[in-house]
């Protein structure tokens, strides 16, 4: 069996799931809304450019959440994932892990994007394992800390070696579906790296290596 891997933002649906979880507590009077949105948008900026402190950023987003009872935080998700989560799932990338399912690879879902946020997302695609920035979490709350290696950039290689030394797995035959440059270290690493919708300095080096470019979007 391969291990056929994904990226979730703007791969798996269709925008950023970090940065439409702040717009969603902007929408929603749940933090100071202006200066809120705004620090967001520059670190989104920071994202796509490539130059994003991945630790000064999930403070950021950890933040919010080190304020509420998980109680409180699974209501908040269940109303983001209806209004704007729902609205941006792919049918062609729905097709696609069913797909790789019915070929008998292992799926799973490496992102940058804390696990509190994604994991029910990657359940929505049928996903159950996911490798994700983690928030740490003391009694019960969330701190606003990172926990352990933030799976950004070469970090998604360094957590995706953790996993496959601790489940015995290999990448032979592994895929990697990305819209990132920010993860052209994965896709380097792996035996079939797909370009999905990518941005133009992967678009770029794509076609420099003869990788396989698709569109998941209608």
């Amino acid at each position: 069996m391969a291990l056929a891997i994904f990226d979730l933002d703007n791969t798996l649906i269709g925008n950023d799931s970090d940065y439409l979880w702040g717009e969603f507590l902007v929408s929603k009077g749940f933090v100071d809304g202006e200066a809120f949105a705004a620090t967001n948008a520059q670190f989104y900026e920071d994202y796509k450019a490539g130059t994003l402190d991945i630790y000064a950023y999930q403070r950021f987003a950890l933040e919010p959440l080190s304020k509420q009872s998980m109680e409180t935080l699974a209501d908040w998700h269940q109303q983001f994932m209806a209004e704007f989560i729902e609205p941006i799932v792919l049918p062609k990338a729905l097709a696609l892990v069913e797909k790789h399912k019915q070929q008998g690879d292992d799926v799973m879902i490496i992102t940058a994007t804390n696990t509190f946020i994604t994991r029910p997302i990657g359940l929505r695609y049928g996903i159950e394992v996911l490798l994700g920035t983690e928030g740490e979490i003391i009694d019960d709350r969330y701190t606003g800390e990172v926990a352990g290696t933030p799976t950004f950039q070469d970090g998604k290689v360094v957590r995706l070696n953790e996993w496959l030394a601790e489940n015995g797995k290999d990448l032979q035959g592994s895929y990697f579906y990305s819209d990132s440059h920010n993860d052209l270290p994965l896709l380097k690493l792996v035996e079939h790296p797909v370009v999905v919708d990518g941005d133009d300095k992967l678009l770029a080096y794509a076609k420099e290596q003869g990788w396989e470019c698709i569109t998941l979007r209608d």
